[in-house]
């Protein structure tokens, strides 16, 4: 790729210093050297898109439109070209690559429709000859903290209803899929927008990161990430009274009710722990077993993830890629030795894997016999590692369901309409799934999480509009002067 640097005030740059970027899959193959942001580079980022954002509010809502929709449109027709990128780096299947590159550009598309819905509303007032209208205005410049999971789907559900929305934007994407934030910056760049409306800024969290979040020069700022890292956020943003939205951890249950389809409840809980290698934020992790089908449960869910095929991103038939770093590999081995010092039973896999080529490769792994006070229950691994949990009655498996900090997403397995109602309205998550994957979620509905999986309004759908824009009420007296 051409453009390796940063994109700041409408024009590529070079960083200070460089990374590498090498592929999961096959660590002797080098992506390329990556730039890294300054100081200086950060604060002129910020200062452009401060300058610019006027500009493209008087644009207008056809240009907003126009711009979003030419987005959104390049995306989903390169698709297969863009996703093979997003495969190479980040290491999740090519098919899935390609499908995260297409829900992109639907979420440009979808976006650009909300800019002519954008409308306001008139209110009587208790007051005669005084006339009232509500409406909503950009913020100004937001800054945007995307994570590598998802290197293009969840940086344009942000940006997307910011741009939409009239807003500047500064983004800053993981250091370890930067050629996945360079081909989305590319096709941004070209459109007809103001120079330094959008400005692409690369660099460690700690040093640019934390600058960005501490700028006077930031109206708001929406990050995805890890709970200790949002918490930093919202600490640092509190100085400056800055809007945030937080998208954090989560520890996503799904129940499997003695009653379910076993075969449909397999394959929606090896899906949802082990599609994407594990690393979702929407990840089934603890799997809550009646214990009337408890163990033919496990050795079905067992079979499948031996069954799994496990190598190269890019290879025809691999259902489950590398873990994306040496770090998050390491750190994925020794949850599987901290659940065995707990006394979970590993049943399967759980080890370092050698294929054709060199990469992060490990074995989908099944902890049984676990306790919902163990740490593998606790902490968020993202890592291919699940946990069964055994349960007498619906009512206890809806309480160890219910007893996290987190509340993201929570799934169950049940033929039962009574449970499934109740289990909707009495579960703990932002999202609900009855007889589906806790994985997967649609881009015209508001998404987000309970407890310390999320702090903020929703991202998604029209609920964006909470978060990008801000309310103005206006008061006019009936007969003042045009």
């Amino acid at each position: 790729m051409q453009n390796t640097g940063l994109y700041i005030d409408g024009r590529w740059e070079a960083g200070n210093s460089t990374i590498e970027n090498r592929n999961p899959s096959d660590i002797a193959d080098l992506i390329g050297h990556y730039g890294q942001a300054s100081a200086d580079q950060l604060d002129a980022a910020l200062a452009a898109a401060r300058r610019a954002q006027p500009a493209w509010v008087a644009a207008g809502i056809q240009k907003r439109h126009d711009v979003l929709m030419a987005i959104g449109t390049e995306l989903m027709a390169r698709a297969a070209e863009i996703g093979q990128i997003v495969s190479r780096e980040e290491g999740k299947p090519l098919a899935e690559g390609k499908g995260e590159v297409y829900r992109a550009g639907q979420f440009f598309t979808y976006f650009a429709g909300e800019v002519l819905r954008n409308q306001g509303d008139l209110a009587e007032s208790v007051r005669p000859g005084i006339e009232i209208d509500v409406r909503r205005e950009p913020l100004g410049v937001v800054a945007i903290i995307s994570p590598w999971n998802f290197p293009v789907a969840t940086p344009a559900w942000k940006i997307a209803p910011a741009l939409a929305f009239g807003n500047g934007v500064v983004w800053k994407p993981a250091n370890l899929t930067p050629a996945s934030a360079v081909a989305l910056t590319e096709i941004i760049a070209r459109q007809d927008i103001p120079a330094g409306l959008f400005n692409l800024v690369t660099g460690p969290g700690r040093a640019v990161g934390q600058r960005l979040v501490e700028s006077r020069e930031v109206d708001a700022i929406s990050f995805t990430g890890s709970v200790p890292v949002g918490r930093g956020i919202a600490a640092s943003a509190i100085a400056n009274m800055t809007k945030v939205q937080l998208e954090m951890g989560s520890k996503n249950p799904m129940i499997v009710m003695d009653d379910a389809d076993l075969d449909l409840a397999v394959a929606h809980a090896a899906g949802s722990a082990f599609g994407g290698t594990g690393q979702k934020c929407t990840a089934a992790s603890r799997l809550i077993v009646h214990e009337a089908v408890h163990d033919a449960f496990v050795e079905k869910l067992v079979a499948a993830a031996q069954a799994l095929k496990v190598g190269h991103a890019l290879e025809d038939g691999t259902q489950m890629g590398p873990v994306v770093s040496k770090e998050q590999l390491a750190q994925n081995l020794g949850y599987v030795d901290i659940g065995k010092g707990e006394g979970a039973e590993l049943l399967c896999g759980g080890t370092p894997l050698e294929r054709a080529t060199e990469g992060h490769y490990m074995a989908p792994a099944v902890f049984a016999g676990t306790r919902n006070d163990m740490r593998i229950n606790r902490e968020e691994m993202f890592a291919p590692i699940t946990c069964v949990m055994k349960a007498g009655s619906y009512d206890e498996a809806l309480s160890i369901a219910n007893d996290s900090e987190f509340g993201l997403t929570a799934g169950i397995m049940t033929r039962s309409l009574a449970r499934a109602s109740h289990f909707r309205a009495s579960m703990r998550a932002g999202c609900v799934m009855v007889n589906l994957p806790t994985a997967g979620t649609d881009y015209h509905v508001p998404f987000g999480g309970r407890g310390a999986s999320s702090f903020g309004p929703r991202e998604q759908g029209r609920y964006a509009a909470e978060f990008y824009t801000v309310v103005k009420t206006a008061y006019v007296a009936a007969g003042t002067p045009e």
